[in-house]
């Protein structure tokens, strides 16, 4: 069982090196992905053969059973959604090939002569990994799948970012600007790759302007079939949308009313939006530059990962390591996580993508992302199932990542920072809540305008009327207290990746419930610190089988 898992991750990241490099795969950071609709039918060949060796394997004991669930349930979900043709199709503004092809130069290492000569490579392959790109979502357009035009414009946009078109120089003229103490052919070689790179994403964003969209169409919501197909993927379950959305607009109500009790206390009789400006205000919350918020990002995580371990979390001296980064421009804004190589010569990454132009932040609204993306959120999950070598196979240790669990785990990690006592800040607090309300709108505002649902009475937010596109920035600028330049990017997000943003609040519900199942299960011989290295050495998987995995846990 184990050693078809090992040889499938061996083989797809052969026919994925992109996907090779975010993995932490070795050996395929000199190439690029084949996104053609033949390069797509490659792999879900290999996913479609592997999937029938595991469902034909008998498990020999408890890890082969859940290894064997996992991966009938992750890759049976991949094949589902390459017979419906939306791989081929992916183009949203965070995460579809275009993204993954641009970010996977942020994961390679830039030390050695032999690291830019493989990044010289690589960029070499950039003109025609579009190209082919190109091709596929064009066979995907004649097959009746394109995305909305919303996506199509906005990836563009991001397209002539990254070719420089925008105020900043180009990605790639930045990223070889630092090979200055490389040999002479060298230098040129990635000077030439770097104008090639940046032509072809340039003329990439013309394609998708020209040719793909006057082929998208114009509604954004994907409706219910595909949203449901696209829910069990990102969450691992089926779920019931409509009670979903019940829940999404209670667990609304009850964070608001939180936020408020939080927010006299900073002002007397203040709103959340009126605290909130107290805060903004404050010098203690303001940080001056992005070196400096950078900084400020690597001492919060390092000062977590001291704390847990040992106390909360056995943490092994690999997965100490946490470095903390300023993004490159073009990407939507927010942070994100990017795992370490499966050798750990890589470390595990959190990245801050930051609005252009601003040099001053505030951290009441930003320390609970740190613990969400660092520890113990997203790193000591995802690093810590990479560093289970002796108890996973490579598929569970670096490709079973799903979003209910690994978001909804990170969601978790931030309630369970103020239990331990590290939100004990009122404006650190509020602007975990603020969060915290944030993910809620996302499971009301996502299930609201795909499947255009009906506002409910008693919500104070335009009640009988169904959602649009123009209602969701509406009630994310009105009813929370999100930064309003995260606000575009969120419902771009949204639309163009369909199930994904509830499975934040989805996957919280699930731990906090699979942990008072616990605790109630073993009563006062309870050890929540066994319970979480327990949870965590049991790697990535969908809530359905998590739920499962679980319930052996006290």
């Amino acid at each position: 069982m184990h050693g078809i898992c090992d040889r499938y991750v061996d083989e797809y990241v052969a026919a994925d090196p992109v996907a090779a490099t975010v993995h932490g795969v070795n050996g395929h950071d000199h190439q690029l992905t084949d996104y053609s609709a033949d390069g797509f039918a490659e792999r879900a060949g290999i996913a479609a053969r592997a999937h029938a060796a595991v469902a034909a394997t008998e498990p020999r004991d408890a890890a082969e059973r859940a290894a064997k669930a996992v991966f009938t349930e992750r890759i049976g979900l991949e094949l589902e959604i390459h017979e419906a043709g939306l791989d081929v199709a992916s183009l949203n503004v965070i995460s579809s090939p275009v993204q993954e092809l641009r970010m996977a130069f942020d994961l390679m290492p830039l030390e050695t002569e032999q690291d830019w000569s493989v990044v010289a490579a690589r960029i070499g392959e950039v003109p025609r990994a579009l190209a082919n790109m190109r091709s596929g979502l064009l066979s995907a357009a004649d097959a009746g799948h394109v995305s909305a035009l919303r996506q199509v414009a906005r990836v563009a946009e991001q397209c002539e970012t990254w070719a420089g078109l925008k105020e900043e120089p180009g990605f790639f003229t930045e990223l070889v600007g630092g090979a200055d103490s490389q040999g002479s052919a060298l230098k040129a070689d990635l000077a030439h790759g770097a104008r090639a790179a940046e032509e072809a994403f340039a003329e990439f964003a013309g394609f998708l302007r020209a040719e793909l969209a006057p082929k998208a169409p114009v509604k954004d919501a994907v409706g219910e079939d595909v949203y449901r197909l696209w829910s069990r993927y990102f969450v691992g379950a089926a779920l019931d949308l409509r009670e979903a959305y019940e829940w999404g607009w209670a667990e609304f109500a009850r964070i608001e009313a939180e936020m408020r009790a939080v927010a006299n206390r900073i002002k007397p009789g203040a709103s959340p939006a009126e605290a909130a400006a107290v805060l903004d205000a404050d010098p203690r919350y303001r940080v001056q530059g992005r070196a400096e918020f950078e900084a400020w990002m690597q001492r919060l995580s390092d000062g977590a990962l001291e704390f847990l371990r040992g106390k909360h979390f056995d943490i092994s001296d690999r997965v100490m390591g946490l470095e903390c980064k300023i993004a490159p421009p073009g990407g939507g804004v927010g942070a994100y996580y990017t795992p370490p190589s499966e050798d750990f010569a890589r470390p595990g990454r959190m990245w801050w993508s930051l609005p252009a132009g601003r040099e001053e932040f505030v951290t009441w609204r930003e320390t609970s992302t740190v613990y969400h993306e660092g520890a113990p959120g997203h790193h000591l999950q995802i690093a810590t199932a990479v560093d289970q070598s002796a108890g996973l196979n490579k598929y569970q240790r670096l490709m079973a990542f799903t979003s209910g669990h690994a978001e909804g785990w990170a969601l978790y990690a931030e309630r369970l920072m103020e239990e331990l006592g590290y939100l004990s800040d009122d404006g650190d607090l509020l602007g975990m809540l603020s969060e915290q309300l944030f993910r809620a709108a996302r499971v009301v505002v996502d299930l609201g305008m795909h499947l255009e649902l009906e506002i409910p009475a008693g919500t104070g937010f335009h009640e009988g009327a169904r959602w649009t596109p123009e209602l969701g920035p509406e009630f994310m600028l009105t009813r929370t207290i999100t930064d309003p330049a995260h606000v575009r990017d969120e419902i771009d997000r949204y639309l163009g990746w369909p199930g994904q943003a509830p499975a934040y609040k989805i996957g919280e519900r699930l731990w906090l419930a699979a942990r008072a199942e616990a605790r109630s299960r073993a009563g006062a011989a309870f050890d929540i610190k066994r319970f979480h290295t327990e949870a965590l050495k049991l790697g990535g998987m969908g809530l359905d089988t998590l739920r499962e995995q679980l319930s052996h846990l006290d």
